[in-house]
């Protein structure tokens, strides 16, 4: 019994002994986890660019590659004596690195970026390793090995990549704490950076993605926190109610493309009428729009309002002398760079090693041969008489070997064979030496010039792989698309003006007009206040509204005319003025703030119009004149919040409109910036002209086809647009052209007939091609024949043909294959004379925006058409 209860006591003290607080593990196991799937699994290292599963494929297909294909399922089984994790992340990754198409070749269905399908089963697809990755990666020479988990085999800790192999392919991994993200980079235009390093220059690198599209890389920021960059996919308009998407941004597929359109139409942000998938190669989505719906409108609308732009957030973490380092691509390159030199370096010095030692034992191989050293060893009975025979034969010999004679190189002699001996030929092994020569006096240049031989190394590389490797994403700057500009009108916007309620549940009131529900909407009411909200179901904003529109943020083309009375029975004033920002829900007045002000008359005109009105006053004591006409155009436009001029001391029976007024501002100059491929009003590109609300542009494309827009900030241009000018309808056009089906080339002149709809002026037939177009009065042209012996001919437009219809097919040129034809100086002209209308600039706010100090809270816009 007594021995029981000792053993219990022991017991209680052994387990007494072995406790350990939870918190302390809590911590220990949290850094230990952390650190592990930062080093080992999510972020890639700086000297290979691989993450660990990544490395650890890549040397599997090393070791079973024979240049045929492999099953990936072979391949992901033999993976798994180098990674300690299951087969499907080992095949996921392998997808992963295939389908950046540059290290592993593949065969199957290895799934589709594009679309997002996924690859075949791993026991269906094969692999091998392509020809670049057997260039680039492996050297088992400068390979440093470490034993792999269980201790069974040899794996690398980094791969001898000699090649920015991180930046071209990217990575993207989220690891506990951190998470990684590289762009990938153009291949070749990653060779050109390095070539540049190496040169002592300056260089700069972007992005740039397998799917194509389009981006913005203002924001790039290096690769480093904090930069943005934004990405669009590719749409054209195909006819009047067909877009085309071509190429989809980069981290989307045509599914999720697909997806967001449906879902933005859903909610009413855009309307479309079907959506045609037929991706196969290439991305071609149809987006049918219903009849009415504007085409450029629609386009931005797809930026705005789905993933038709996306953007990305890079953030570049590298793992670098075994920890996590957050540094710029650019700094990455560099590293990249000089690594390449360094391995290079060191394959020159183990190849000139090599030949150092392969000329050593081929000149101890000719003296023992051609001396006939051999011999010597005849009479010797033991194996060091052997050797030390041989050792003695060979020193009156060796005084120009590079160093000295070991006992293994007398061993070698002794294994060379009598075969070899009887059918020695001098000359071919003196030949051998000094080809032996010659290569290690290469070598030794190459590692004097180390630079110059990295430098030619990344030309080969360019000129060997580089091909089909061109940039794939066109790099723009981006106008930021104003979400209410290009919203769909989905909602009906209703007023009681009594009342004072707004919003697009009062179906029985009256009728504003079409808004979206993010769209805001300006009140005027009849006590001179004015008030912007956000379009709701139903909002209360003051009672007696005498005006309710949707607002338009930075609007500089309404002007409000407005006449009221300054408190009851006070002075009445008069005043123009823009509304271009303010802020929300923000009670303004608009009179001069006595008690009792009342409006007595108001508009609001569109394009500045400015009346005429009629002033009857109440005949009152003395007043004489009690009638007479004011001209708001003699009026000049002010802030908002100023008092305005004096109409009158006396009481006003009533005003009346007496004449409609034409706009009072001037035409608007417009300019075309060819970097975003956009009209602007902030002189930015080329100017295009002044334009009134009457004017249009002129279009025409390299494909022969002409169409007059009215000018709008949406407005989309084709990217083989030849001519975009302010239209002069009374100006004619000239255009040489080869006929496709006669085989000809032929002259016409002739004007735009249908200025609303687009029409094409060269024949329909496939080889039909425009040669020349020329937009001035009188142009003159110079033609240059592909034949030497014709003489180059000068045409003069005017004289050679007259103006005939746009569907005409002109005066024959030539039968001869035409050089090309270059525009001359064109014959003088005199345009006739117009008369100057006095009228007021547009900017002319300063007052409003001094006034309002607190409007950065402001809305957004609604329609973006200028006029």
């Amino acid at each position: 019994m007594e021995e029981e209860n000792e053993n219990i006591e022991q017991d209680k003290n052994q387990n007494t002994d072995t406790i350990t607080k939870v918190s302390g593990m809590y911590k220990e196991w949290f850094l230990d986890y952390a650190s592990y799937v930062i080093l080992e699994r999510a972020v890639p290292a700086i000297d290979d660019g691989f993450k660990p599963v990544q490395r650890r494929i890549m040397q599997s297909m090393k070791d079973l590659d024979d240049g045929r294909y492999n099953k990936v399922a072979n391949l992901v089984g033999h993976t798994m004596q180098y990674h300690p994790h299951g087969d499907a992340s080992i095949a996921d990754a392998m997808v992963q690195l295939g389908q950046k198409e540059l290290l592993i070749d593949m065969q199957g269905n290895w799934g589709n970026i594009l679309t997002g399908d996924r690859a075949a089963a791993s026991r269906y697809i094969e692999a091998r390793l392509s020809k670049f990755a057997l260039s680039v990666v492996f050297n088992p020479k400068t390979t440093e090995w470490q034993a792999s988990y269980d201790g069974r085999r040899k794996e690398p800790v980094d791969l001898p990549v000699k090649f920015p192999l991180l930046l071209t392919q990217g990575a993207e991994g989220i690891a506990v704490g951190l998470s990684t993200k590289i762009l990938p980079h153009n291949f070749n235009e990653l060779i050109d950076a390095s070539i540049k390093i190496l040169k002592g220059r300056s260089f700069n690198i972007i992005p740039d993605f397998l799917t194509g599209g389009i981006a913005d890389v203002t924001n790039y920021n290096d690769g480093k926190r904090g930069g943005k960059v934004r990405v669009r996919a590719k749409i054209h308009q195909k006819d009047k109610s067909t877009l085309v998407i071509n190429e989809i941004p980069f981290g989307s597929t045509t599914t999720s493309l697909i997806d967001s359109i449906l879902k933005a139409n859903d909610k009413g942000k855009i309307k479309i009428k079907k959506i045609e998938d037929n991706t196969a190669k290439n991305v071609e989505i149809l987006i049918h729009i219903p009849s009415g719906i504007s085409p450029d409108k629609t386009i931005d609308a797809l930026y705005a309002f789905t993933n038709c732009e996306m953007s990305i957030s890079p953030l570049c973490c590298i793992i670098q002398e075994n920890k996590p380092v957050f540094i710029g691509v650019c700094d990455v390159l560099k590293y990249s760079t000089n690594h390449t030199v360094e391995l290079l370096k060191a394959e020159l010095e183990i190849q000139l090693n090599e030949l150092e030692e392969q000329w050593h034992f081929s000149s101890l191989e000719r003296i023992f041969i051609e001396n006939r050293i051999y011999r010597d060893i005849e009479e010797e009975e033991t194996w060091d008489g052997v050797i030390d025979a041989i050792d003695k034969g060979l020193q009156p010999f060796i005084s120009h070997l590079k160093r000295a004679v070991t006992k293994d190189d007398i061993i070698r002699l002794t294994e060379i064979k009598i075969k070899k001996i009887s059918k020695f030929d001098i000359d071919k092994a003196k030949q051998f030496i000094e080809g032996l020569e010659e290569k290690i006096a290469q070598v030794k240049d190459h590692l004097e010039h180390i630079i110059d031989f990295t430098i030619d190394y990344f030309k080969n590389l360019k000129l060997k792989y580089g091909k089909g490797r061109e940039r794939k994403t066109e790099i723009r700057i981006f106008e930021d698309i104003v979400a209410t500009k290009v919203v769909m009108r989905n909602a009906k916007l209703y007023v009681n003006r009594v009342e004072g309620f707004i919003g697009t549940s009062l179906r029985k009131d009256e009728f504003v007009g079409d808004c979206s529900d993010i769209d805001d909407v300006i009140v005027f009411r009849n006590d001179g206040k004015m008030i912007v909200s956000k379009v709701d179901s139903k909002t209360f904003v003051g009672k007696n509204i005498i005006h309710v529109a949707v607002f338009k943020k930075k609007d500089k083309r309404t002007v409000y005319n407005l006449i009221y009375t300054d408190g009851k029975g006070g002075t009445t004033y008069m005043k123009r003025f823009l509304v271009t920002a303010v802020t929300r829900d923000k009670e303004y007045d608009l009179t001069a703030g006595t008690k009792g002000s009342k409006l007595l008359y108001f508009t609001a005109n569109p394009n500045g119009e400015a009346e005429i009105i009629t002033v009857n006053l109440r005949a009152v004591g003395s007043v004489k004149k009690l009638k007479w006409d004011i001209n708001f155009a003699d009026l000049a436009i002010k802030g908002r919040a100023s008092r305005g001029n004096t109409v009158t001391k006396y009481t006003v029976k009533k005003i009346e409109l007496k004449e409609k007024g034409a706009s009072t501002l001037k035409p608007r100059k417009i300019w075309f910036d060819e970097t975003v491929q956009r009209l602007n009003v902030d002189d930015r590109g080329d100017l295009l002209g002044e334009f009134t609300s009457e004017d249009r542009l002129l279009i025409i494309t390299q494909k022969g086809e002409i169409k007059t827009i009215i000018p709008n900030l949406n407005a989309h241009f084709d990217n083989d647009m030849i001519v975009l000018e302010k239209w002069e309808p009374n100006k004619p056009i000239s255009a040489v052209y080869l006929d496709g089906e006669r085989e000809r080339y032929y002259v016409k002149r002739f004007m735009v007939e249908h200025p609303d709809r687009e029409e094409k002026f060269i024949s329909d037939h496939p080889n039909s091609k425009l040669q020349i177009i020329a937009v001035d009065y009188r142009p003159v042209a110079e033609v240059i024949y592909s034949k030497r012996s014709l003489e180059n001919e000068k045409i003069n437009f005017e004289e050679f043909i007259a103006i005939k219809g746009i569907k005409s097919l002109g005066n024959q040129l030539t039968t001869d294959k035409i050089k090309q034809v270059n525009l001359l100086d064109s014959l003088p002209y005199k345009a006739p004379e117009i008369n100057d209308v006095d009228l007021v600039e547009e900017e002319i706010i300063k007052g409003d925006e001094n006034n309002n100090s607190d409007d950065n809270e402001n809305t957004d816009e609604g329609q973006t058409a200028l006029f």
